[in-house]
């Protein structure tokens, strides 16, 4: 049934036709994908598509992929899960904290309502802000670049690295992104979203005036204002943000406390 609480609505806006779509692996996989379309579609339950065709759409990159990366409120992913449920579709929870999907044979899409580290939650911003498109001749929304940005700065693993795609999405759409709302964001890792501004000016050096000078300015005036204060006292290692299996050693050998886990003193050692 649709969610009881629909995302706040805005006065309507042009579908646009996306720049680009991913290649999916098969027609089978394009068949499947259509049809998860089209029910999503059905159910009325609030959604968005993000992920590779949500950077398709945006940069014009298409690339092979197998699977749709469907967004929703946290209230809203098991409505979609038992949506389908409901209509012959097997359905799994991956990992309550956000993340379930939907199967038909060897097809899946995940539907995702946060983001694995807990820094990340789908909100009404993200349906306010998202882009109307048409995909496999059904009308959907895309999350905006701003969003999809903050999607993908986390995703830093030794067999997945997102980092190039922050780096288109901010070439071809910086002129889109809220970079106030990105900030808002990441607020409490500013750090995180500094390092992609950086390396977006070191990879695009004539393209570096897409980012603003307000922001370059404030990240740079919080980076100066650390480095004259005292080490932290408390050894935490935030890469388990990224990566908790590449980074497993910090908290297991080396001392260092996980985020939000037991605390160990710097002072003494």
């Amino acid at each position: 049934m649709p969610s009881a609480m629909p995302p706040k609505s805005k006065s309507p806006r042009t579908t646009r036709a996306p720049l680009a779509l991913p290649q999916l692996v098969d027609e089978k996989a394009e068949a499947f994908v259509a049809t998860a379309i089209v029910e999503l579609v059905k159910s009325k339950i609030p959604f968005l598509i993000a992920g590779t065709f949500a950077l398709s759409a945006y940069t014009g990159i298409s690339r092979p992929t197998k699977d749709l990366d469907v967004f929703c409120k946290a209230g809203d992913y098991t409505r979609i899960l038992n949506y389908f449920k409901s209509r012959g579709y097997s359905v799994e929870i991956e990992d309550e904290r956000w993340l379930g999907k939907v199967y038909k044979g060897k097809f899946f899409f995940d539907v995702i309502f946060a983001s694995p580290n807990g820094t990340m939650l789908v909100n009404d911003a993200w349906f306010e802000h998202a882009l109307p498109v048409e995909i496999s001749a059904s009308p959907v929304s895309i999350v905006a670049p701003t969003e999809l940005v903050w999607s993908k700065s986390f995703i830093q693993l030794r067999e997945r690295y997102d980092g190039a795609d922050v780096a288109h999405t901010i070439l071809k759409t910086h002129d889109r992104i809220d970079w106030r709302r990105l900030l808002e964001y990441m607020e409490v890792h500013w750090e995180v979203l500094l390092i992609h501004l950086l390396n977006f000016r070191w990879i695009y050096p004539s393209e570096r005036d897409r980012v603003p000078l307000w922001l370059m300015d404030e990240l740079l005036s919080r980076l100066a204002a650390q480095r004259d204060l005292p080490l932290p006292q408390t050894k935490i290692c935030r890469g388990r943000l990224y990566s908790r299996r590449d980074y497993e050693i910090d908290v297991t050998e080396w001392g260092f406390a996980d985020v939000g886990g037991d605390l160990e003193m710097r002072t003494g050692k």
